[in-house]
């Protein structure tokens, strides 16, 4: 049975479909992130097949669906879900022409501005971080729990270094300053990514000089799209 006082959690849910931009196709696993206790959660990157979320939503309200940015990977099921669970979606103004691109006559609920705060369900409250390159839009957000600190990172951050900036509206300096501002958060803090497996800040801070040295020549990997 469910409490109503249930500890908050982070539950991963992994989706698969297609990337598209720049004449790009791509088949990616995208991660899906629910935040939340037993009652309510803030959906992640609504990605690929709403169905698949609302299963895992598994009756719960949900507050919000948010995006960490405006990729199609990444908004693809945004607005069947907030349908389906009549909730509002999210999206950094900055990040509207890759919206548009793909819902050209619905407009997102809600906009993040950099240190918005967004509470969640079991007294957590998820910071809203700017960090653009991968796209001029592209947000993390920060929250505390019980376990520590965490970082939903979209795909400014993923295990083994930044997003790919071989896209349009993407800018391999300006990432890399996005991803100076996170290595400044505690080496401690789990990092949820929107693709690939989860790290932490001090795994990631290791590997920033070969980063920067690599420049966005490194950008090979559709995965990380």
């Amino acid at each position: 049975m469910r409490g109503r006082h249930a500890i908050p959690r982070v539950e991963r849910v992994l989706t698969r479909g297609e990337f598209t931009l720049d004449g790009r196709r791509a088949v990616v696993d995208n991660n899906v992130w629910l935040v939340g206790d037993d009652e309510e959660v803030l959906v992640i990157d609504a990605a690929h097949d709403p169905a698949v979320i609302v299963a895992a939503v598994d009756g719960r309200r949900v507050a919000g669906i948010v995006a960490t940015h405006g990729h199609n990977d990444h908004i693809n099921a945004a607005v069947e879900l907030a349908d389906l669970v009549r909730a509002p979606i999210a999206l950094h103004r900055a990040d509207h022409m890759l919206w548009q691109a793909i819902y050209p006559n619905r407009r997102p609920d809600r906009a993040l501005v950099d240190g918005a705060r967004i509470p969640i369900a079991g007294g957590v409250v998820l910071r809203v971080l700017h960090t653009p390159g991968h796209s001029p839009g592209g947000v993390c957000l920060l929250g505390t729990f019980p376990t520590g600190p965490v970082l939903f990172s979209g795909d400014t951050l993923l295990h083994g270094g930044p997003g790919t900036t071989d896209c349009s509206y993407a800018d391999f300096p300006t990432i890399l300053g996005s991803v100076r501002r996170l290595l400044a958060l505690p080496p401690q803090t789990r990092v949820h990514a929107g693709h690939g497996p989860d790290t932490t800040i001090g795994e990631e801070a290791a590997g920033y000089d070969g980063w920067a040295a690599r420049g966005p020549t490194g950008d090979d990997d559709p995965a990380t799209d």
